[in-house]
């Protein structure tokens, strides 16, 4: 595994966590009905993990000798509660599978700790994935 395929992988990862920072906040300003005040809190709660997320990587990033990106991948518009939790769930999805194969590289590349840090960070979005999908499950879906 090449460097440069790492920090490559690594910068994507850090364009998803921006993009999840930004997606968190908006919904939280813009979601509305009856279960607005639930909602907001829910997603203003994943903001700080997200955060902690960005920075891990963009450290590991510049300690491998890269630049960290700046710019977040696209933010998904979203409308409804449903719409916005659907597309939360679909990021999440995205970002375990993403972190798996950038654990996988991170061991190819010898680096142990950055596939630890990695497998933690995996824990985490699967937790938000399982919460997503629970609040799908209770209200929005059959």
């Amino acid at each position: 595994m090449e460097k440069e395929k790492l920090i490559q992988g690594l910068n994507e990862d850090l364009a998803h966590e921006y993009q999840a920072i930004i997606q968190y906040i908006t919904y939280a300003a813009t979601v509305a009905g009856i279960h607005r005040q639930e909602l907001k809190e829910f997603f203003l709660a994943e903001v700080q993990d997200e955060l902690r997320h960005a920075q891990l990587l963009a450290d590991k990033i510049t300690a491998l000798g890269g630049k960290p990106t700046t710019q977040p991948a696209p933010v998904p518009e979203a409308a409804t509660p449903q719409a916005m939790l659907e597309a939360v769930l679909q990021a999440e999805k995205e970002t375990i599978a993403r972190y798996v194969e950038r654990m996988k590289q991170a061991e190819a590349f010898g680096d142990y700790g950055l596939a630890n840090d990695l497998q933690e960070i995996i824990s985490e979005e699967t937790r938000h994935k399982e919460e997503t999908e629970k609040l799908l499950r209770g209200h929005w879906k059959e």
